[in-house]
């Protein structure tokens, strides 16, 4: 009896998969099992227990709480496990029918092509509190209201003159579109892996008043030149691929097709319902437009391309937090009190340091984003708290961590910090490493160029500064490395450091070795390494008149 009790259950579970992977009988008697433990509880904390138990993460860090309380769901309406009943059925709801603001209840004046310079019109992510104003558009004049975006969210406004002019919101992809995977070319276990390299155009709204021809197209090319930049500020994974989907009775798609966007066919009219799909009907067009030139070959390769590797495991620890040193002399709380608290002294819970300490270790921890923060701190242990001198043996909230972490000066926690880590680390090689950031341009100014130290293995960044717009990484690789202490360790950089002083500031005044790449450029450089005679090398395998000659060498090539 007991047999055909598993057997029906295993038959039942037969289909179950979460992030592309198949739960069998044994995953889905671990989850009956905590949700048994902890019945009583809401269905929200259920799904993070359930996700801390497997690890379930996105790759900034967060909980995927909201596509594993769907799991939960579609458990429970097969009967593998019983879930409460839900607290508050209707909240949604009401969030949804709550009335509009009055931002929009006097429209502004018109705004024709004579009062708008398409030059001068600026993208921007909006501002946390410019969030009802947005909403409020999107529910006034899109034919779609303001409806929930799914997963990772960015919403963007075009202003001319600090008027609105454009409203754009972005979310996760769709689970299925058989066009995409068509034109991709992936199966469905990689889809599930690098699905959040998509990013869905799910709203796109300007306004009735504006009246500007091109405008659309211009807002939308200049959206998608800093698209993936922002997401990698936000949520720490680039942007490859993004997608939209045009309701042809209602559009021609022309602004997408005017910004290059690639038409792959009509969807067959079927959109998500709850745990499952409905035919509803409505055929929509799909666009698609790679936002990196290799993005079919990066998201279809059966191997993870190297730069989606570095940010996809983001999430997983880069210092073991629970041996740093926290108390004491050069503790990390005795380091953070050198930074300023810029909050005023009224209404303060938490202590300045303990908030800043808590959101160091959990980013050290491979969170990257203010809610992942936030729940790394609330599963730390009381002990921690109270040694970290959080006395209401409560992590701070969401809010709190944003609020703290947004007033500070970046500049000299980023100094404070890195020095700190740098001294932690055990790595004994740092690599210089200099990037544009990608969209950070705006309008005439161009692109900020930052060149930072970076810790071999560890991938920590100890040190990093903004290259000026006259001049470029030479001159910034000793003032970045000089409060360093390097002795004995190994500096790595590529051909454009290759220079004399530099070589000689990391020998002679910060004890180190280097290694650095000669290319065709520098064609006497290259000559003289070529004509060593690598037989003699290395000089610590040699008796000591062979040592002497390669020392000899060693010497003349330097001075050449």
């Amino acid at each position: 009896m007991a047999q055909q009790d598993t057997n029906r259950g295993a038959s039942r579970s037969k289909g179950i998969r979460f992030g592309g992977e198949d739960l069998g009988p044994e995953e889905i008697a671990r989850i009956r099992e905590i949700v048994r433990r902890r019945r009583g509880a809401p269905r929200l904390e259920l799904s993070r227990r359930v996700c801390r138990a497997f690890d379930w993460r996105r790759t900034n860090g967060e909980l995927r709480a909201r596509a594993c309380l769907d799991l939960l769901v579609r458990l429970d309406a097969r009967g593998l496990i019983r879930l409460p009943p839900p607290r508050s059925p209707g909240s949604r709801k009401a969030q949804e029918k709550a009335p509009l603001g009055e931002a929009f209840l006097v429209p502004p004046p018109p705004l024709k092509a004579a009062d708008v310079s398409l030059g001068e019109v600026r993208v921007r992510p909006i501002r946390p509190g410019e969030l009802p104003r947005w909403r409020e558009a999107m529910a006034r004049f899109h034919y779609l209201g303001d409806g929930r975006i799914v997963g990772e969210v960015l919403r963007y406004v075009a202003e001319s003159d600090g008027r609105w002019v454009a409203l754009f919101g972005w979310g996760a992809a769709v689970l299925k579109s058989r066009h995409r995977e068509a034109w991709i070319g992936w199966d469905e276990q990689t889809k599930y892996r690098r699905l959040s390299f998509v990013a869905d155009n799910v709203r796109f709204l300007i306004p009735p008043w504006v009246e500007v021809p091109n405008l659309a197209s211009v807002v939308l090319s200049r959206t998608l030149r800093r698209l993936s930049a922002d997401w990698e500020q936000y949520y720490d994974h680039p942007i490859l691929l993004a997608e939209t989907f045009v309701d042809p009775a209602r559009f021609r798609g022309t602004c997408y097709r005017a910004s290059n966007w690639l038409y792959l066919g009509e969807t067959r009219g079927v959109g998500r319902k709850g745990a499952g799909f409905e035919n509803h009907g409505r055929k929509k067009g799909l666009f698609v437009y790679p936002v990196h030139r290799r993005a079919r070959e990066m998201l279809s390769a059966p191997l993870p391309s190297p730069e989606l590797t570095r940010r996809s495991a983001m999430s997983q620890p880069v210092i073991d937090v629970s041996k740093l040193p926290l108390q004491g002399e050069g503790g990390l709380l005795d380091v953070l009190s050198a930074i300023t608290d810029p909050r005023s002294r009224q209404g303060i819970r938490y202590p300045f340091k303990s908030v800043l300490a808590l959101a160091v270790m959990a980013t050290l921890s491979g969170m990257r984003s203010y809610e992942a923060i936030a729940e790394w701190a609330g599963d730390v242990s009381k002990e921690l708290l109270r040694e970290l001198r959080c006395w209401c043996w409560r992590a701070p909230s969401e809010p709190t961590f944003r609020r703290v972490l947004q007033s500070i000066d970046a500049d000299e926690v980023d100094a404070v910090v890195g020095k700190w880590v740098e001294g932690q680390s055990k790595g004994k090689a740092v690599a210089l490493d200099g990037k544009v950031i990608r969209g950070s341009g705006d309008g005439e100014a161009p692109a900020r160029h930052l060149l930072a130290a970076i810790t071999h293995g560890e991938g920590l960044v100890v040190a990093q500064q903004e290259v000026g717009e006259k001049t470029n990484e030479i001159p910034g690789a000793k003032p970045l490395l000089e409060p360093l202490d390097l002795e004995g360790a190994t500096v790595t950089a590529d051909a454009m450091h290759t220079q004399t002083e530099t070589a000689r500031f990391l020998v002679e005044d910060k004890k180190a070795h280097y290694v650095l790449i000669a290319k065709d450029n520098q064609p006497t450089l290259r000559e003289d390494i070529e004509a060593l005679d690598w037989g003699r090398f290395p000089p610590s395998g040699r008796n000591p008149g062979q040592r002497a000659r390669a020392d000899r060498d060693a010497e003349d090539l330097a001075e050449r």
